[in-house]
């Protein structure tokens, strides 16, 4: 995980909540055979269970590699909106030993049992879960400053050429996706866990806990938008997606509807724009000459 020092922030109104340091070990060394008949070791994601409690009230169980728990739990409450600021709890304790996460608020969240007993299995990897109609909830949604958003296309490139270049969890031992915040081409937090909204949920209590903005950011995913992703970026207040992944018809609706960015199939200089043209100030690349084919006789 990286983070850069000079993003834009806004001070939390009160004091920061306390968090433990419970990071995990991300890969686990097993013995394998492969098609020549040889034994060897490789490495795998240590996915593991993390069970959340609210105020000593058993929440949800998160499946994750455990790179940075207690922001992936502040993360999943607000992306969740049963909290609408770090300012709302008072402590996240993670505990590896009982694979728990404790969570104490400051002032309780009103209406937990009845804002959390309808749930929603997503297409998240390792099947997401959202409360109650918050994919619905598009209305209430708002992206505020994301008008003057804008991105080249000289960035673009420049922002997949980071992600490229980026020593990753996923080149050691695959099975995980990773996310990224961008300004411009300069990324500021990277994580990867075993499902996408898992990785998403941690950029988004990093932002809460160090005050960052989204309106001049771009969120990068390697995996594909669904309205769960959509839906997070921009309760982040993050325009512009970009996904070396493609888009579901309910992800490109949503969008669409809040007027966010979004570019799927994005790797090395190739990519396709879905939707929010306006925001994008391209640069095409010159038409490749047609390849013709010489029938030999």
């Amino acid at each position: 995980m990286s983070a850069g020092s000079t993003a834009r922030a806004r001070p939390l109104a009160g004091r920061k909540p306390f968090l433990t340091a419970a990071g995990a070990p991300l890969t686990r060394e097993i013995a394998i055979l492969d098609e020549f008949g040889e034994r060897r070791g490789i490495h795998i994601p240590a996915e593991r269970p993390l069970t959340v409690y609210v105020d000593k009230r058993e929440l949800v169980t998160l499946m994750t590699l455990g790179a940075s728990p207690e922001l992936l739990v502040l993360g999943y409450l607000l992306n969740q909106r049963l909290i609408a600021s770090a300012d709302e709890i008072d402590a996240i304790t993670v505990d590896w030993e009982v694979e728990a996460a404790a969570v104490q608020t400051r002032g309780g969240i009103g209406d937990i049992d009845a804002r959390t007993a309808r749930r929603i299995v997503t297409t998240g990897c390792g099947q997401g879960t959202v409360f109650g109609d918050l994919l619905t909830a598009l209305d209430a949604v708002r992206l505020p400053g994301a008008q003057a958003a804008r991105i080249r296309q000289g960035t673009l490139h420049g922002l997949l050429e980071v992600v490229r270049q980026q020593n990753s969890i996923h080149r050691k031992a695959g099975s995980v996706h990773g996310c990224a915040l961008f300004r411009g081409a300069e990324m500021l937090m990277f994580i990867e866990d075993v499902g996408r909204h898992n990785a998403i949920d941690t950029i988004a209590g990093w932002m809460a806990l160090n005050g960052v903005e989204g309106a001049d950011k771009v969120f990068y995913t390697t995996g594909r938008l669904t309205s769960e992703m959509v839906m997070k970026s921009a309760q982040m207040g993050v325009p512009i997606i970009v996904s070396r992944n493609g888009v579901t018809a309910m992800g490109y609706d949503m969008a669409s509807k809040l007027g966010m960015t979004l570019f799927g199939r994005a790797s090395n200089r190739h990519f396709l724009c879905y939707t929010g043209f306006e925001r994008f100030d391209a640069e095409p690349e010159p038409q490749r000459a047609p390849v013709r084919v010489v029938a030999g006789g």
